[in-house]
């Protein structure tokens, strides 16, 4: 054992290094970050980012605006390919939102200058920001 690692048990990894070897985060530190600031638990309970993990616990992570709820079927130590990831964990998040129900950004046309009061209005009206002199504003 390397001085400064702490022990695990045989068959059991860190869940920031779990998450980011099985490809739900990019980074590891992105991986520990998320676990610092209480967006993963485990088995219902919020987890640090060196709390071991085991086959069958079941791991929720808000990363991206979605929620990721999945449950662990193979341990890995180390970064692995897309293929063999997906066969480490079970996924049983809900479906990702649908394309159309994201907002859409209007999108002008480059070199048009500046909006018009009137395109202005519009690009909030479209983004549902209401301002203070908008007739249908309530109080």
């Amino acid at each position: 054992m390397v001085s400064g690692e702490a022990p695990q048990a045989e068959g059991s990894v860190r869940v920031d290094a779990w998450i980011w070897a099985v490809r739900l985060t990019k980074t590891r530190s992105q991986a520990a970050a998320a676990c610092r600031a209480g967006h993963v638990r485990v088995n219902g309970d919020r987890a640090k980012p060196a709390q071991a993990l085991r086959t069958g616990d079941e791991v929720r992570l808000r990363h991206g605006g979605r929620d990721r709820i999945v449950v662990v079927s193979r341990i890995v130590k180390k970064r692995v390919g897309p293929p063999v990831a997906a066969e480490c964990f079970v996924d049983n998040s809900p479906p990702p939102p649908p394309r159309e129900a994201v907002l859409q950004v209007p999108v002008r046309d480059r070199g048009a200058g500046r909006p018009t009061k009137r395109d202005r209005r519009e690009m909030e009206r479209l983004q549902g920001a209401r301002t203070p002199h908008d007739p249908d504003a309530r109080p």
